[in-house]
């Protein structure tokens, strides 16, 4: 049993580490500007980041709940199946 709870425990662990890692937007290579005829880049604004990462933050939070669904539901069988 303590095999079990334990394997499940690095399980729920791994499940919730590999869902924390965030997710860099790539860098846009600076523009080479040509001597006095320079265009003026403005960035992009924040805002426009913000429904991706609500996104990327719901899907996280179903995938830490599943993980730890999973590992209840494995330390309950394992509880189970020491009991037989």
């Amino acid at each position: 049993m303590k095999k079990s709870l334990l394997i499940a425990s690095l399980l729920a662990v791994a499940a919730l580490t590999a869902c924390s890692k965030k997710e860099e937007a790539p860098v846009a290579p600076a523009p080479v500007a040509a001597p006095e005829a320079a265009p003026v880049v403005t960035p992009a604004p924040a805002d426009a980041a913000a429904p991706a990462a609500a996104d990327a933050a719901a899907a996280a939070s179903q995938a830490a709940s599943a993980a730890a669904d999973a590992a209840a539901a494995a330390s309950t069988a394992a509880s189970a199946a020491a009991s037989k």
